[in-house]
């Protein structure tokens, strides 16, 4: 089984927390049937955008449960978790409010980059408010998403400088 990351604008009749809560219980119930599982969901704070992690055989599987929902799929990656266990995700017992996206440098790779962050991330301790909680990697080596826990965007900032890793944009989720 494989990691699938999916972004999705949120739109119609998803206006409000609860909506948007019956609504990943739909998608929830629907892939499943499908055998792929939903992972987890982060949502940005203002419900407009979706960041779902699906565990599935391929691609396909993920994208035909989807549309059979009217899901509007604006990017469907594999990804790697790297940071924390899958088990540990799934349970789904950290609190995180925001994401970091980066864009990744064409000429970076995958065993390059995970070495570089197990050099780096020591250096998270000198930002002891802002707690790193996981990230996900696309295989393809286009971007990775890394989830934090922390007090405002600029204790984000100042965590991403410590470990010396550049950002593409910060975004806050809904943790609620």
């Amino acid at each position: 089984m494989s990691l699938f990351l999916v972004e999705s604008k949120i739109s119609g009749n998803v206006t409000n927390k609860e909506a948007f809560e019956n609504k990943v219980a739909e998608i929830n119930d629907a892939t499943a049937a499908k055998q792929v599982n939903l992972v987890e969901v982060q949502v940005t704070k203002d419900l407009s955008i979706a960041f779902f992690i699906f565990e599935a055989e391929n691609e396909e599987a993920v994208t035909a449960s989807l549309k059979d929902l009217d899901i509007t799929i604006d990017l469907v990656k594999e990804v790697r978790l790297v940071g924390k266990e899958l088990d540990d995700v799934k349970k789904q017992a950290d609190k995180v409010n925001y994401l970091v996206q980066w864009n990744l440098p064409e000429n970076l790779t995958m065993d390059a980059y995970l070495e570089r962050k197990k050099k780096n991330s020591v250096h998270y301790a000198e930002v002891p408010e802002v707690s790193f909680s996981r990230t996900y990697v696309c295989e393809d080596m286009s971007k990775c998403l890394c989830f934090y826990d922390a007090p405002d965007e600029d204790a984000v900032k100042r965590a991403r400088e410590a470990v010396n890793t550049p950002l593409d944009s910060i975004t806050e989720i809904d943790n609620k």
